[in-house]
């Protein structure tokens, strides 16, 4: 199969294992910065040119799209679906993945456990809002968050208020949620591919922080997964229309809790605490699945 791979920079090693797997296997593969792509977008022959030359030929497109270009790079990823290219991970489900605030409301829609979350716009309904998930402590989230930025922990009420009236002082979007003090400062990182979780892990944050993402300094273990945490994993996928997606879960005692499902999960952390070669299961994915055109989008965009 010809491979191309959307990402800024072929050294991330996410990028970089994509590449390995692709070519061990005896793909060609290339990597595609997807800000250095233009396009015609008529209907009788859509392309896409790179660098003065017209990308043709492609059999599979895997987006490794950062949260800071998803317009652009959902922009491209279409015009490849367009062309007949089968995306791992289609434009519209990436979209739907990276607006957080859908994302839960899609998947409340669906009955998958979540955080209790609340979202305002008025400063008037502030501690109404705060009441709404059970009071202090709390977590605030900005929706154009990535990596655990722009999230914070509460402690108080009128903590809470405080960084809410904060935020929306800088126009910012937030939600408001539960803080799930028996997770320990702990979540599961469920790498799902297809319909099966293939590996998980323990993320465990570093002492005196909360968020346990491996860019704030938390460390990754290896952890066995509960039938009904790897279902809810499952689900959770389906429901973003996602063929490969990391779900984040936080352990409560109302069972499992989907903080996050994550378009464009990293390799490095999962490879090295599970010892499986994730990315090259991402490869047989795509294997078996790439036809032309073979791009629809599961659930409603």
């Amino acid at each position: 199969m010809k491979i191309g791979i959307l990402s800024r920079k072929s050294s991330l090693y996410s990028t970089r294992r994509m590449v390995e797997a692709a070519k061990e296997r005896g793909h060609e593969v290339r990597v595609i910065d997807p800000l250095r792509c233009y396009m015609d977008i008529t209907s009788h022959r859509p392309s896409i040119h790179y660098r003065g030359e017209i990308l043709e030929g492609y059999d599979v497109v895997v987006p490794r799209i950062g949260a800071s270009i998803t317009f652009y790079g959902t922009a491209v990823l279409r015009q490849f679906e367009m062309m007949g290219v089968f995306p791992l991970n289609e434009s519209v489900a990436i979209s739907r993945s990276r607006d957080k605030l859908r994302s839960l409301q899609l998947l409340a829609r669906k009955g998958v456990g979540l955080p209790v979350t609340g979202f305002a716009h008025s400063p008037d309904d502030i501690k109404d809002v705060i009441k709404v998930v059970g009071g202090a402590p709390l977590v605030i989230k900005m929706l154009e968050g990535t990596q655990g930025i722009g999230v914070v922990l509460a402690e108080t009420e009128k903590a809470a208020e405080s960084v809410i009236e904060a935020f929306w002082g800088l126009r910012a979007n937030i939600l408001v949620q539960e803080f799930i003090k028996e997770a320990g400062g702990a979540d599961i990182r469920c790498f799902v591919i297809g319909e099966k979780v293939v590996a998980a892990m323990k993320r465990q944050a570093k002492e005196g922080e909360f968020r346990s993402n491996l860019h704030r300094g938390g460390s990754a273990t290896i952890t066995k997964l509960s039938p009904e945490e790897r279902t809810t994993a499952v689900r959770a996928a389906r429901v973003m229309g996602l063929n490969v997606a990391g779900v984040d879960i936080l352990r409560s005692k109302h069972g499992p809790l989907v903080m996050e499902v994550n378009s464009s999960p990293g390799l490095e952390g999962i490879e090295v605490a599970s010892g499986k070669d994730v990315a090259g299961m991402i490869i047989q994915f795509a294997e078996k699945n790439a036809k032309p055109h073979n791009t629809r989008t599961r659930g409603k965009g």
